[in-house]
């Protein structure tokens, strides 16, 4: 009896790790909405569409839809829960049922054996002294099953209570879920609205876009030849190879360029808050059609005045000023490098020895409201994929 509903309450234990993995799913989906948020707030200062304000509503849109797959999940494990428990209300209610019939045909059964005398003349109705023991033993052994009975459905009712009590709590998170499911499935069609908006509006300006698609790739040039050339520069300088392609590392440089490479996806972010606005790589342009862009990094946007911090500790390659990149500043860890660029003020050094979270400038806001951190990962003369260094944000 008690087995069945013990049985029946186990799954909600298997499922707990899964239930806990959903709620921090959705934990940090709400963080990330909040945080995109603020960012989009700021981009629509401005009356005028931007790309920037696209990728915060893109963004956006991919965090929503991750919270309504929590809040799903979330649904269907209390509907699990809520069927489990109906199961286990229902053995209780028909042990509880049994139980009490198993009492009344006890009583029944006690009275026609006693033929209606009470317990003292049935005693002494006894003709042996061998029969009155016998007797007292019934009666002893009778008044125990009626209180183990008793008992018994005492202790069936309490977890009846018990259960369907905690059957009407599932029920209400259930029914606050789906409300909950329900308002944001709004502002998702709220946000995709808007989203469709910026889309024809930038698409009025194709040759605004096109031209700023152009002076963009001149830029990233820019920076690539920069980098290409401190990178050659120490190549040349710690090589008679003239030939050699690769850093000849000193041993302390070895330390460095070993500890930086362990950190592969452990990473801290160069801003505290922000989303990769556009991904390492090729892509297709966002609104022109038939138009491929290529980053070399990262675009991360963030918050007006975000200060960008080193992700790794190394030595300050060089400072400068790079026309639609702003100014920039490049980090050495061994044979890896670290590029941060579209800052607005830089506040360290070339040569200069930096720790991990150490400050080196603050992002710089464009006319449309964009505050965008393009951040570079090189080893050598090798682009890298910034997104598999940095931390799961």
């Amino acid at each position: 009896m008690f087995l069945i509903a013990t049985f029946l309450c186990v799954p909600a234990s298997f499922a707990q790790k899964s239930k806990s993995q959903i709620e921090k799913e959705k934990k940090e989906s709400l963080a990330k909405i909040s945080e995109v948020q603020k960012i989009l707030k700021e981009t629509e200062t401005e009356k005028k569409a931007s790309l920037g304000q696209l990728q915060a509503l893109n963004k956006q849109i991919e965090v929503r839809r991750s919270l309504i797959s929590s809040i799903t999940q979330q649904i269907d494990l209390i509907s699990g829960e809520i069927s489990d428990l109906s199961i286990v209300v229902n053995a209780l209610q028909s042990d509880l049922g049994h139980l009490k019939e198993e009492y009344g045909q006890m009583i029944y059964d006690a009275y026609k054996a006693n033929q209606g005398y009470s317990k003292l003349t049935f005693l002494f109705s006894a003709q042996t002294f061998n029969q009155l023991f016998l007797r007292l033993k019934y009666l002893e052994q009778y008044t125990k099953a009626r209180e183990v009975q008793v008992e018994q459905i005492e202790k069936v009712r309490d977890a009846l209570n018990h259960q369907m009590g905690v059957l009407v709590v599932k029920k209400d998170e259930q029914d606050v879920l789906l409300k909950a499911k329900i308002k944001e499935n709004e502002n998702l069609i709220s946000l995709k609205s808007k989203q469709s908006k910026v889309v024809q509006e930038l698409s009025k300006r194709e040759k605004e876009l096109q031209s700023e698609v152009a002076e963009t790739k001149k830029a990233l040039k820019r920076l690539d030849d920069l980098l290409a050339k401190i990178i050659k520069a120490e190549i040349e300088k710690s090589n008679a190879d003239k030939n050699a392609n690769t850093i000849n590392l000193t041993v302390e440089m070895a330390k460095v360029s070993s500890a930086f490479e362990g950190k592969r996806n452990q990473l801290p972010w160069p801003v505290q808050s922000g989303f990769v606005s556009e991904k390492f790589g090729k892509h297709p342009h966002p609104v022109l059609k038939n138009i491929w862009v290529e980053n070399q990094g990262v675009d991360i946007q963030t918050q007006k005045n975000a200060q960008v911090k080193a992700i790794f500790e190394g030595k300050v390659a060089t400072t400068a000023f790079v026309p639609g990149m702003n100014r920039v500043v490049i980090i050495q860890h061994g044979d890896y490098y670290t590029l941060y660029a579209k800052l607005k003020s830089v506040n360290v050094k070339k040569g200069q020895i930096l720790q991990a979270n150490e400050s080196v400038g603050e992002v710089f806001t464009n006319s449309d409201g964009i505050s965008e951190l393009q951040f570079q990962v090189w080893k050598n003369n090798v682009k890298m994929d910034p997104e598999k260094w940095l931390a799961n944000k």
